[in-house]
């Protein structure tokens, strides 16, 4: 691809917005679907990123609650809600080309073959973001820490010119942008990680420094995060013997007020992925004779919340 690549955002809050923002920032074409007030905002005012990394305003900024406006782009980054894919991937219909790169930025283990539903194996390529980004207020992203990075990669793990430019783009545009050859992998990287992350913050509503000081909500992350592990090893993933103790070493590196985006939903009682996470890995265990009651706890413990009643 000589020219630019075109990119539309399926969900421009904190993780679509920061990602998205910053590619707009650096001259790329860049629609932002959103909707409400941060919608409204971004129309108005631009968008904004509040980072370490570096602030950014985006002003005039395009932003749509209609895909159709848009039309066809080069790579579509999808980064709602896990609940809400089916639905916005549908509604984003018009962005997709018959070269449409789509590239999922969500949680979980599962949005790849969710997409390959909607769109066809031809478009999706897998994704992951690592990145703590909130929706501030409307039109601002705010950027904890300074940990902002993509990995992407085709599904079958060869070389792709789509995932390439992808990519390079978002290296261009400051972003720690890599290639994976063995992208489900990496996707299960994360997956531990974020599955103990998102259970330690939003079970004892506070952040991940307090969490790893003390000894007993250390220990209980590294059970979470070991029963995830063992689930995806039993499911045929290469994951290193050691992740787990990598991940813990990890977790000391970052910032201690960092918290999860299921914390943050907890806290203003908001809809949580409780069933994409903790959930997910008790569901998988009970398929594959893996014991997770590590996750059990944490599911059962937050299930009375997860429709966005505030406890």
């Amino acid at each position: 691809m000589t020219r630019k690549p075109t990119f539309g955002v399926v969900g421009a809050g904190g993780v679509g917005g920061y990602f998205g923002g910053r590619l707009a920032a650096a001259g790329y074409d860049v629609a932002l679907i959103a909707r409400g007030a941060h919608l409204a905002a971004i129309r108005e005012t631009g968008l904004r990123i509040e980072s370490a990394l570096g602030d950014a305003h985006i002003q005039p900024a395009t932003a749509t609650d209609d895909p159709a406006t848009i039309g066809p782009v080069d790579v579509v980054l999808v980064a709602v809600k896990l609940w809400d894919t089916e639905a916005a991937v549908r509604a984003a219909a018009p962005l997709i080309g018959p070269e449409t790169a789509v590239v999922s930025l969500q949680n979980g283990i599962d949005a790849a073959d969710r997409l390959t539903a909607i769109v066809g194996a031809g478009h999706v390529f897998g994704g992951i973001g690592q990145i703590a980004a909130v929706i501030e207020r409307p039109g601002v992203i705010r950027h904890t820490g300074t940990m902002a990075t993509v990995i992407a990669g085709a599904l079958d793990g060869r070389e792709s010119p789509r995932a390439g430019a992808l990519i390079a783009a978002l290296g261009a545009a400051g972003v720690d942008a890599r290639l994976s050859g063995d992208i489900e992998r990496r996707i299960w990287e994360k997956f531990v990680f974020l599955v103990g992350l998102s259970a330690l913050t939003s079970l004892t509503r506070r952040p991940i420094g307090p969490v790893c000081d003390d000894p007993g909500t250390r220990g209980l992350l590294a059970e979470i995060m070991t029963e995830t592990w063992a689930v995806g090893r039993a499911k045929g993933v290469a994951l290193d013997d050691d992740l787990v103790a990598k991940r813990l070493a990890f977790a000391d590196t970052l910032p201690a007020e960092m918290t999860s985006s299921m914390a943050g939903d907890l806290a203003r009682g908001n809809r949580l992925e409780l069933d994409w996470l903790s959930g997910a890995v008790v569901r998988l265990g009970s398929e594959l004779g893996v014991a997770t009651p590590a996750n059990a706890f944490v599911t059962a413990a937050l299930t009375l919340a997860k429709d966005g009643t505030p406890i």
